[in-house]
């Protein structure tokens, strides 16, 4: 009796078309996997928290709106022995030029973000690369502080933006722990929400400008604080080179 595939079938089809279907599937099925794989490990990521086993963290606080607070927000950051990181917009440096010196004779870190709050994102890497120029440019006028920290106006970014700050000389940074002060939270609010979501190596959000922000901070300070925590700039905390990213944004020291 002579065997022929041909004539095993389910329904009108025969078995080796069936197989030769599942194969095809198998196929196709791997090599959508793998792109998806490829894609997830060639897409760039800023930094948003850093894995540490010290309890240190870094406040940092956006500077975009009105700079009235700022006298009292380094106050208080003196108050608790905490240096921060200030991410300044250049047109609020031109508008705010002793106030961006205020903030640097104090001792705190000055970043790049942006020149006029684009969605960086979205208005392509050459006008991108414009915003950075001019806002550093005026933070330097400002201050004499060159910096070399960016972080992307409400936090929108794409890999080809980051790659491209990367090359300008930006390490790019946002957080992992939001006060949301800027959707005008309250007081309480805000501080259940940074103090229930810190860790070690977190990245902490505040705006300047915000009506909140002076009657939370000073809570949110001395809870930390009497939590064992201690206050760096950015560039203290995170990790300069001989590090990976994780699909979350924690970096980690290889």
């Amino acid at each position: 009796m002579n065997f022929d595939i041909n004539d095993y079938s389910l329904g009108k089809r025969p078995l080796w078309a069936i197989f030769a279907s599942l194969l095809i599937f198998i196929a196709m099925a791997f090599f959508v996997v793998n792109c998806i794989a490829m894609g997830e490990g060639s897409r760039l990521l800023p930094i948003y928290s850093v894995e540490t086993q010290e309890k240190k963290v870094a406040v940092t606080f956006n500077c975009a709106w009105e700079a009235d607070d700022i006298p009292e927000i380094l106050a208080l950051l003196e108050k608790y022995e905490a240096k921060a990181t200030f991410f300044i917009l250049g047109q609020w440096a031109e508008d705010n030029p002793d106030e961006v010196k205020m903030i640097a004779n104090a001792g705190h870190e000055i970043g790049n973000h942006s020149n006029t709050h684009p969605d960086m994102a979205e208005i392509g890497i050459e006008e991108a690369k414009k915003e950075l120029l001019r806002s550093s440019e005026r933070i330097e006028k400002s201050c004499g502080v060159k910096p070399v920290l960016f972080r992307a106006p409400s936090g929108s970014y794409s890999s080809e933006l980051i790659k491209t700050a990367a090359e300008m000389g930006f390490m790019t940074i946002q957080w992992d722990v939001d006060s949301r002060d800027w959707k005008d939270k309250s007081a309480g609010e805000m501080v259940e929400s940074v103090t229930k979501n810190v860790r070690k190596g977190s990245i902490i959000l505040f705006h300047s400008g915000k009506k909140n922000t002076l009657e939370a901070l000073p809570q949110i300070l001395e809870i930390l604080k009497n939590g064992g925590y201690e206050f760096v700039k950015v560039s203290e905390l995170v990790y300069t080179e001989n590090y990976t990213v994780d699909h979350t944004g924690r970096q980690h020291k290889l």
